[in-house]
């Protein structure tokens, strides 16, 4: 079992050739801090706009190194934090048009794939979710019925034998599906779209450590770049620069990835059309069928580490591992004599609301796109069309958006944050062995835990 080296994604795709660091100061039109989707996305709508910008992006260590080169490789239409939230803010048919740019996101990631012929292994199978306790049954049928109010969900609660004939997961009580998602490889998006950003010209150095982003500026170790604009686009390595210790947390995730799994397994599975996978308990997982017949199967782990400290190449322990891989044979027991080959973390950014921000300061040239808590491979690429627009002065639908220069109160100080995160996955993780256990409602400890951590 391989235990890090970045992710199963980069090893299926091998260790990208390094680009060059940045040669020492330069000038650019618009200076990108963080060679991840939104970074990317970011600098690719800009050139399409207006080629003749001078667009330069900064990494640290490789494109797609972070979380973008590492997540569960879910493409789909979630609204960080969840749509609701601007309902009071900005009323209902904002927040309804929020959630009809997000699936129409889904289908432009697809499109623009297709147009710079990268292949993702992308499948598109919806969005599948499973309860199997009491109270995770009770939970997925008010959330269906809620969700069926909007107009744009498109989502279908699943009786057991109907969810069960799509995808035979153990003790089903029932489910929900919606058709605005695909399955994607992390690492190949990634690359493909460094590669479709430098054919149009956009300048990436790699192994390149931003230090500070200041107005129109951004300090390196090798040198200082000025900008017109400048993007902050480090997720959970923001947390890294300077000042921003505590704007957003760096939350932890891990996945495992089995050996290939053969015909009989998958026909007894029957999960054969690109579903993405998740579940109703509290401290959830997220799972996909990988193009080579995986299943890659991910969760929070150790989900904080002290003093907001990130990971550098996906080391993960040994207990990660046998928690996922319980979760994995609990719901589908013929795969209990597969090999885990791969396993491995990766890092990303959670505002104090688990809400996720773009937004442009035009006094100080900083634009910005993020905190997307695990849900970034779509929101991404809206961020990246929206910051273009930022930049531009589009006056378009997409800068009126209610994520648009959202802001959000800082994390507690140390160690009021570590003692917190420690002891509220705690206590969904009691929550939810409660719930296996029997409990036919919600645990009251879970939604103590939602009111403090601001998820309720």
């Amino acid at each position: 079992m391989i235990n890090g080296k970045v992710s199963h994604w980069w090893q299926q795709l091998g260790s990208p050739a390094p680009r060059a660091a940045l040669p020492g100061n330069l000038h650019a039109d618009v200076v990108i801090v963080g060679a991840g989707y939104t970074g990317l996305w970011t600098a690719y709508y800009l050139k399409q706009a207006k080629p003749e910008l001078r667009v330069v992006v900064i990494e640290q260590r490789h494109a797609g190194y972070g979380a973008s080169g590492r997540n569960g490789g879910w493409l789909t239409n979630s609204i960080t934090g969840g749509r609701g939230q601007y309902v009071a803010s900005h009323g209902r048919d904002a927040a309804e048009r929020f959630q009809r740019e997000m699936n129409a996101t889904v289908d432009e990631v697809i499109r623009v794939t297709e147009v710079e012929d990268i292949d993702a292994d992308i499948k598109r199978g919806g969005e599948f979710n499973v309860a199997y306790t009491p109270a995770q049954e009770k939970r997925i049928r008010e959330f269906a019925a809620s969700e069926q109010t909007w107009q744009h969900t498109d989502l279908e609660l699943l009786e057991a034998p109907e969810a069960t004939a799509k995808i035979n997961i153990a003790h089903t009580r029932a489910a929900v599906w919606h058709p605005h998602a695909a399955r994607i490889q992390p690492a190949k998006l990634a690359a493909g779209l460094a590669a479709a950003v430098e054919r149009l010209g956009v300048e990436i150095y790699e192994g390149t450590t931003a230090v500070e982003i200041a107005p129109h500026r951004v300090a390196t170790d090798h040198g200082i770049v000025t900008a017109n604009f400048v993007v902050r686009a480090t997720e959970g390595f923001t947390a890294n620069l300077k000042g921003l210790k505590r704007l957003w947390l760096p939350m932890n995730s891990s996945l495992i990835a089995t050996e290939p799994l053969s015909a009989e397994v998958w026909n007894e599975l029957r999960w054969s059309e690109g579903e993405v996978l998740g579940d109703f308990a509290h401290v959830y997982m997220y799972a996909q069928r990988t193009a080579d017949d995986r299943i890659a199967i991910g969760g929070r782990g150790v989900p904080y580490r002290y003093g907001s400290r990130t990971d550098t190449d996906g080391q993960t322990p040994e207990v990660t591992v046998a928690t996922l891989s319980e979760i994995m044979r609990r719901f589908f027991p013929a795969t209990r004599g597969a090999a885990i080959d791969h396993v491995w973390s990766g890092v990303l950014g959670v505002p104090r609301d688990w809400a996720a921000t773009v937004g442009l300061d035009r006094e100080t040239g900083i634009a910005w796109g993020g905190g997307y808590v695990g849900t970034g491979v779509t929101s991404t690429n809206l961020a990246g069309r929206t910051i273009t627009d930022l930049i531009l002065g589009n006056d378009s639908d997409l800068v009126t958006l209610p994520w648009v220069n959202h802001r959000v109160r800082r994390w507690e100080p140390e160690p009021l944050r570590w003692i917190a995160t420690k002891g509220l996955y705690a206590a969904y993780g009691i929550a939810d062995q409660q719930e296996l256990a029997g409990r036919a409602t919600t645990s009251p400890i879970a939604h103590l835990a939602d009111v403090v951590t601001g998820r309720s």
